[in-house]
């Protein structure tokens, strides 16, 4: 299964979610997210494009992992997430195998459902307001989805990932 996301830059979240009313989306929740990227000794994430990454929302804890990105207009990859029970224990067994953390990102994120879209708004620490879409699937064109954030009035697209942004700005 295919995890296909477009994402932009945008000032004004208010406006986006105006329009996603407008369009009858249907506003699922509201939650705040910690998320630690790890990396490993033997094999750089950063130079092949895959993340791991341990997601706490709430007492919910899910541990994701992210291969590289398939195209270049969207950040569309396979992706896999199992829920684990404990937060520091799983922590803790990643560190034990040798992964580093890397970058912690937090966010504030905002769910709407539109047709087959997941829809997310999203505060960002550090970096700002984002719009960002997502449809999961066997196969599709990305295109759709960049048209889509047009259609809110997204137009700075941001194939980089949240960690990968957090890591620029750091250098």
């Amino acid at each position: 299964m295919l995890e296909i996301e477009a994402k932009a830059r945008v000032r004004d979240l208010s406006e986006i979610e105006e329009k996603l009313v407008e369009l009858k989306a249907e506003f699922i929740k509201e939650e705040e997210q910690e998320d630690l990227y790890f990396n490993h000794a033997c094999r750089d994430f950063s130079k092949t494009d895959e993340a791991l990454r341990l997601r706490k929302v709430g007492e919910k804890t899910f541990l994701t992992y992210k291969g590289a990105k398939i195209e270049k207009l969207t950040k569309t990859r396979e992706e896999y997430e199992v829920e684990v029970d404990n937060f520091n224990n799983a922590k803790k067994i990643l560190e034990k195998l040798g992964f580093k953390e890397v970058v912690k990102v937090k966010k504030k994120r905002r769910y709407f459902r539109l047709k087959e879209y997941l829809v997310y708004l999203d505060e960002v620490q550090k970096l700002g307001s984002f719009v960002e879409i997502e449809k999961k699937a066997n196969e599709y064109d990305p295109k759709e989805l960049i048209e889509f954030l047009k259609a809110l009035g997204a137009e700075d697209i941001e194939r980089r990932s949240y960690l990968e942004l957090l890591l620029s700005e750091s250098l």
